[in-house]
């Protein structure tokens, strides 16, 4: 028989994303162990929760409105996958992408290992295309991209 995530799991897991929301990147020293690895790493992020902290800071001083919406948890006991979206008004240039001013939802899959309650691992892929077929500088009918 498979084991289903535990409450203290399910728990654990919510209260990372309720740190977007609620911006309170110090809740992530309560649910990551202290040897967490986000993989993959971004660009010069320490390797461990200090390092996700930094980017939700800068993060929410750009989009003060940013939040993660958790669509679905699913997993068994120490293994979890978290479909969900990352949704903000992009009133700010990110990634070289000049400010549109429009909200954006973009998709986010992240898969969690998980030990003794705490978070271990994350895994995660964020759609970032997505930004640019939103902000208008990709065209999805087949024209190039173009500057605006």
């Amino acid at each position: 028989m498979v084991e289903g995530l535990t409450d203290k799991e399910i728990q654990a897991i919510e209260k990372f994303y309720f740190a977007w929301k609620d911006k309170q990147p110090e809740l992530l020293d309560k649910v990551c162990s202290p040897n967490w690895k986000d993989i993959p790493l971004a660009p010069g992020q320490e390797d461990n929760s200090k390092g996700l902290q930094q980017i939700m800071k800068h993060l929410f001083v750009l989009f003060p409105d940013i939040e993660i919406v958790i669509h679905e948890i699913m997993g068994t006991h120490e293994r979890a996958a978290v479909r969900a979206s990352i949704e903000f008004t992009h009133s700010n240039e990110v990634l070289g992408i000049a400010p549109t001013g429009k909200k954006v939802s973009l998709a986010l899959h992240e898969f969690h290992h998980l030990k003794d309650g705490k978070l271990t691992h994350t895994w995660h892929l964020e759609d970032w295309f997505g930004l640019l077929v939103q902000s208008g500088l990709w065209q999805t009918n087949g024209q190039e991209a173009s500057q605006q």
